[in-house]
């Protein structure tokens, strides 16, 4: 799809420019893929006192950089990238329209709804609903894309359907952010396995226009500005979706496309503690991004 099959028609995708160098029709033979290696991110974590899992993907050569990478973290409002997929699915099944109007009430606020608050009393599409989910985190709209996806149940099959055996999707927002157990919860490596399979994988379900929309909207995203994007070199490009729980988590996932060559795929879970800011916290996302690129040869 965007980088590794060749195949992909020219809308959509080519418009981010984000289309490979090899002759239109040929596949790209797929780069080994060696064994995952532990990225030591010990003395990163003692100096900001919290729980760092990170797993970098490099599309180019295969390596994988892992750090608890099979431990839970709470994902927060990560989760809105992948409710976007999903709804985009329904989409292409024909479950769903892009410009159904969707009624906006006093009674769906909660906090966070830059897009939803200011429509009260009127409608918003559907694609209106993703474009504030993914972009600027709208906690009303996540909650009645669910709804309109069929709830806990449907979002937790989405992710059975695309391999993903192991993330849990057990409340709506804002309760979803609370630390429970292993409630709401992800592992790092299982995040760069979905963002693989939904934007990289030449079998990915979504459409090459469904990547290009949902991709346009992490490029475009505000957020997070001093996470992942703070930690790649200029004129390097981030596609990335941000979560953060209030009380210490501080998370960020997405593509790192560097100026020419192949991307590499990230995702950042960081459990910091309630002492630290928010930009002490996203401090550690990005230093965490910089070793990641010096050891992979990106830097």
């Amino acid at each position: 799809m965007i980088v590794s099959d060749r195949r992909i028609v020219l809308t959509g995708l080519g418009a981010l420019g984000l289309i490979g160098c090899a002759p239109q029709g040929e596949a790209a033979a797929p780069a080994p893929s060696p064994s995952p290696e532990v990225f030591d991110l010990t003395a990163l974590e003692q100096a900001g006192g919290g729980r760092l899992g990170f797993v970098a993907h490099d599309l180019g050569t295969g390596r994988q950089l892992i750090a608890r990478a099979d431990e839970r973290f709470v994902y927060c409002s990560t989760f809105k990238m992948y409710l976007a997929a999903a709804t985009l699915l329904r989409v292409r099944a024909g479950q769903e329209q892009l410009d159904r109007a969707v009624p906006i009430t006093r009674s769906d606020m909660i906090s966070h709804a830059p897009v939803t608050e200011p429509a009260i009393g009127s409608t918003l599409t559907v694609e209106r609903l993703m474009q504030g989910i993914v972009e600027v985190s709208d906690n009303p709209a996540a909650n009645l894309l669910l709804k309109a996806l069929g709830g806990i149940a449907a979002m937790q099959a989405f992710y059975r359907g695309i391999g993903d055996d192991s993330t849990r999707v057990d409340r709506f927002e804002p309760e979803m952010n609370r630390l429970d157990g292993d409630k709401d919860t992800i592992t790092p490596a299982q995040s760069v396995a979905n963002i693989h399979r939904l934007f990289i994988d030449p079998a990915s379900p979504l459409s090459a226009e469904s990547q290009a929309r949902v991709l346009g909207w992490m490029f475009s995203s505000p957020t997070g500005a001093d996470r992942l994007k703070a930690g790649v070199p200029s004129r390097w490009r981030v596609a990335h979706k941000t979560g953060t729980g209030g009380y210490g988590p501080t998370n960020d996932i997405g593509i790192l496309y560097p100026p020419s060559g192949e991307p590499i795929v990230v995702a950042a879970y960081y459990h910091a503690t309630a002492d630290t800011t928010d930009a002490q916290n996203a401090a550690v996302i990005a230093q965490a991004t910089r070793m990641a690129l010096t050891a992979l040869g990106r830097a």
